[in-house]
């Protein structure tokens, strides 16, 4: 009957050792026995599912409930996928000599998904961008440049016409140089947007401060499907603040096609932020700067925002979501059969004469054996 209750698939962390070398910050962070986190641990990796070693593996455990046991596979998790892709991140860094003594311990360092891909984003592999062709242009030392001398009185109109070149090849040709400081200012806008400061602060502003908007899209509003969502087709409010209920019924208008969503920030917050970190001095170098702070916050970091902004609302919406259906089934379990219904037990020698007596409040009480 027990093995019901068994698990024949091997997960990621079913690995006998899995696991051991996260018992202690588990057990820190839950506050649990460290000897009940890695019995618990074991018994995952064994195959051993929830259900089972709440019920019959109570004296290995410690007595946990399904909730403790819950959390510690879902935190080994997390912690599993963390290390798997921490690993991932070295060996790309380690095969295109990249690895670094700091960035091996900025790497290190980095407890979360979140902070492991903002520590290694400057160093992703990336697609052909306007970077990447500004680069390939030999226009970077020039990007050093207007960085470095910003707070001197210097014409970078002047040293970008050093960077002009005429060809016939496009993918080689600075023509002008107001394209030379258009590639540098690419190259620079890119630069910014992956710096794990940068990124931080503005996630950290999109988590405090950004609203939802939901709008209509053109013409759907006259099609009957799209009349249940037609409380979303003009809101808004702060994302911070919407109700689990309503972020998913405006995320599934969006699926089905008659709302579109917009996750956004104050603008002029946002790219001060970059300015706050990158700008410094106000002559005609920094202005370029400053210009390169306002193109990588508009075309880059603002949709990198967003679509973090979109997973961790939608996640929290189905955590409350779930919390919210475990609540009423356990009402709608508990609650009493007969309604309001008065009972009583009944004595055994009363038991053969009446199963049951059923009465108001009023009267007396409904007895059964």
């Amino acid at each position: 009957m027990h093995r019901a209750f068994m698990s024949t698939k091997t997960s990621d962390l079913t690995k006998p050792d899995t696991g051991t070398s996260f018992v202690a910050k588990i057990a820190d962070e839950l506050h649990l026995a460290p000897r009940s986190v890695a019995a618990t641990a074991q018994l995952l990796a064994e195959g051993a599912t929830v259900p089972f070693i709440a019920r019959y593996r109570k004296e290995i455990t410690g007595t946990l409930d399904e909730v403790a046991i819950t959390n510690i596979r879902d935190r080994l998790a997390q912690l599993v996928e963390l290390e798997t892709r921490r690993g991932a991140i070295e060996k790309s860094l380690a095969e295109r000599n990249l690895l670094t003594p700091g960035l091996l311990q900025e790497i290190a360092a980095a407890a979360t998904l979140t902070a492991l891909e903002d520590a290694f984003a400057p160093y992703r592999p990336k697609r052909r961008t306007r970077a990447t062709m500004a680069r390939e242009k030999g226009l970077e030392p020039l990007a050093d440049w207007l960085l470095a001398q910003q707070t001197a009185q210097a014409d970078p109109a002047a040293e970008a016409a050093k960077f002009v070149v005429v060809s016939d090849d496009k993918d080689k040709a600075v023509p002008t140089s107001d394209e030379a400081l258009a590639g540098a200012r690419d190259i620079l806008a890119e630069r910014f947007t992956d710096e794990p400061e940068a990124r931080r602060q503005a996630r950290a502003l999109f988590e405090q401060e950004a609203i939802i908007t939901s709008k209509v899209m053109t013409g759907a509003d006259a099609k009957p499907e799209a009349a249940k969502f037609r409380d979303y087709f003009a809101w808004s409010e702060p994302l911070a603040k919407v109700p689990s209920h309503r972020l998913l019924a405006m995320r599934r208008g969006e699926a089905e096609g008659p709302l579109l969503l917009r996750i956004t920030v104050d603008e002029d917050k946002a790219v001060g932020i970059l300015k706050a970190l990158f700008v410094k001095g106000g002559g005609p170098v920094a202005h370029q700067v400053a210009l390169a702070c306002e193109d990588g916050y508009q075309r880059l970091l603002a949709s990198a925002m967003e679509t973090d902004a979109r997973l961790a609302s939608k996640k929290a919406a189905d955590t409350e979501a779930i919390r919210v259906f475990v609540e009423n089934m356990r009402e709608l379990l508990l609650a009493a059969p007969l309604g309001q219904k008065k009972c009583s037990p009944s004595t055994p020698a009363s038991a053969p004469a009446a199963n049951s007596r059923c009465s108001t409040n009023r009267a007396s009480c409904c007895s059964t054996t």
